[in-house]
């Protein structure tokens, strides 16, 4: 392969021509005699096909580039170390030196036989695009980057990106625990989870009074979104996006993938009687099919997204290459749609942190105003796979214990290694032709979505920035009180685990609306304070114990909900000192201790005359 070196938002990247790969633009129905196989349908626009290895790529892209069913070819690169094919979209940043005139760029442009998209005064940039009669797109933007005209020129470039979903490890609602988890899953015996580890969809939906504002629209950015399933097919569809072509209808079939139809079902599947019901089974749905690196393409899926009045946009894929981490323009997209959307509220954008395990997050969680999302188990705790790291926002139930049920795509083949019972569902109980298992930081992002979209439904005037905000200061701390900082902070979990109800709750009241009646046991404030002093006698269980109050308030708030027993905050020596429970005597308190430990508490007995 031969290499070329270019210039993108984030340095250099070295590229090397591929000796079979190739990138095609034309009639998808037709391929020319010459193409081997169809290995990617859309990458920037481009299907990625192999040539005979045999021929030279030259002639043979030249080649077939005469076909009257071709109407773009361009050659496919490949990165150091890397699998994943680089195709050029086209597409040119060109950002001119000061002073620079349109009138003089324009007989540059008009050289090396370019188009002028747009042009962007305030940041010097002018948008290229290489035309039939261009050189190849990387070869023009090094050489106008030669001229003194020029302060920089970056190609577009597209890459497949990471889909942030975990493979199954070999009247469904009772079975969706991650909107309210009772400490089993029916019809799964032998594998107990932890009573409340879950979102409290199911209680933030009793004090909302609704299941979401039909007012709402959640966007979903991915592949494969099939839009006939029987959770999806009486949503109300707003704006459809191909992102490559910018054509309103969606492809299907397997070709396309399946990922999206399960994360559009966490979000948004319709209660309807059947199936699944999605966090915010009441929200419109916009559905945006094409993952891609693109810059150019990214600002317009976020663009589409302003134009067409997206409220949230959850985005459960991303990268974790340096090389290819979003840049400037990824960057600027990202940032309108934080601040502009919404009639200047912005819309809620949402990443997942991703998959790897690393202690890193996907690159795309460094955008501006984004929420990083992270997963969490039917245990509540953290998942090897989810990566973990500064800028984590929240953490939301997914698998990693046991998994997600979601919605599949009609097309979707499921695991074919696996023996039939285990192609989607993990035990091997078949649920039926239309659902599957789902897991990763994949389920837990379009969760958090629908959560979203509960808030504005609650109150449809916060902002971009107060929703986050929001979604950080009810989350529950779970795992190890002892992990969180001062600020309250986790980089294994962010600011905890999502609560809806404690989200709506703050919603509500930010709104100035009174929540509507509901039982005593939900109508708890997010922190509630005993004004009673503490006993001096008798006998508790100490479960922890912090330097800030507010750690310590939340901690007795969660307990209170767990075990619906009084809860202790005592301050001394600097530290605040939460006990569960009061009893008579020491081994009353006892028989409270494995029923704690099963939730993942090491407490012990405390004498309360020792307070004071």
């Amino acid at each position: 392969m031969s290499e070329i070196r270019i210039s993108t938002t984030r340095g250099g990247l070295a590229l090397r021509k591929s000796k079979q790969l190739v990138g095609l633009k034309g009639r998808p129905a037709t391929s020319p005699p010459e193409v081997g196989q169809r290995l990617l349908p859309d990458v920037g626009g481009f299907e990625v096909v192999s040539l005979p290895v045999a021929r030279d790529v030259e002639e043979a892209l030249d080649e077939v580039r005469q076909r009257p069913e071709v109407e773009v070819g361009t050659h496919v690169y490949f990165a150091d170390h890397d699998n994943r094919p680089v195709v050029p979209t086209g597409i040119i940043y060109c950002t001119l030196a000061p002073g620079v005139g349109e009138e003089e760029s324009q007989r540059v442009f008009d050289l090396f036989h370019l188009e002028v998209l747009e042009r962007r005064p305030a940041e010097r940039t002018v948008v290229l695009s290489a035309t039939a009669r261009s050189r190849n797109p990387l070869y023009v933007a090094r050489q106008l980057e030669k001229l003194a005209m020029v302060s920089s020129a970056v190609p577009d470039l597209d890459v497949p990106l990471d889909q942030y979903f975990t493979e199954p490890r070999d009247g469904l609602f009772s079975q969706q625990w991650s909107l309210s988890n009772p400490g089993h899953v029916p019809g799964v015996p032998g594998y107990p989870t932890r009573r409340g580890a879950d979102a409290r969809v199911q209680a933030a939906w009793k004090r909302l009074g609704s299941l979401g504002s039909p007012e709402v629209t959640v966007a979903i950015i991915d592949n494969g979104f099939d839009l006939q399933h029987p959770d999806l097919s009486a949503k109300s569809i707003v704006a459809p996006l191909t992102i490559s072509s910018g054509a309103s209808t969606l492809p299907t079939g397997i070709a396309h993938g399946t990922h999206a139809t399960p994360c559009a079902s966490v979000a948004v599947a319709a209660a309807n009687g059947t199936g699944i019901v999605g966090a915010a089974p009441r929200a419109r749905l916009m559905p945006l099919h094409g993952l891609t690196y693109s810059a150019y393409l990214t600002e317009r899926m976020f663009d589409h997204c302003i134009r067409n009045g997206a409220d949230v946009i959850s985005c459960s894929w991303g990268t974790v290459d340096p090389r290819f981490r979003p840049g400037t323009f990824h960057e600027r997209a990202v940032r309108r749609a934080v601040t502009e959307g919404r009639g200047g509220k912005g819309c809620i954008v949402i990443f997942a942190a991703g998959n790897e395990g690393k202690h890193y997050l996907n690159y795309y969680c460094e955008l501006p105003g984004v929420i990083a999302v992270g997963a969490s188990t039917s245990n509540d705790t953290h998942p090897a796979y989810s990566n973990r790291g500064s800028g984590l926002s929240v953490v939301a139930p997914s698998d990693g214990g046991w998994p997600l049920l979601a919605a599949r795509a009609s097309w979707d083949p499921g695991h074919e290694h696996l023996p039939p019972g285990k192609r989607y569902y993990v035990d091997g109980r078949d649920r039926g032709p239309h659902h599957k298992h789902f897991g990763g930081t994949s389920g837990a992002t379009p969760l958090v979505a629908g959560v979203c979209a509960l808030l504005l439904s609650a109150h449809p005037g916060l902002t971009a920035a107060e929703v986050k905000s929001i979604l950080e200061r009810t989350a529950d701390k779970i795992g190890d009180p002892g992990e969180y900082d001062v600020r309250g902070y986790s980089n294994r979990f962010g600011y905890g685990r999502v609560n809806a109800d404690r989200a709506v709750a703050e919603a509500l009241r930010l709104a100035g609306r009174p929540a509507p009646a509901t039982p005593a046991s939900l109508a708890r404030t997010a922190f509630r304070v005993r004004a009673e002093d503490p006993p001096r006698s008798g006998f508790g269980l100490q479960v922890s114990a912090f330097r800030q109050a507010a750690s310590a308030l939340e901690l007795a708030t969660r307990l209170e909900q767990q075990f619906e027993l009084p809860v202790v905050v005592a301050e001394a020596g600097g530290m605040h000192k939460v006990i569960l429970g009061t009893f008579a005597d020491a081994p009353s308190a006892r028989k409270l201790l494995p029923r704690a430990r099963e939730l993942g508490y090491q407490p012990f007995v405390r004498d309360l005359s020792t307070l004071s």
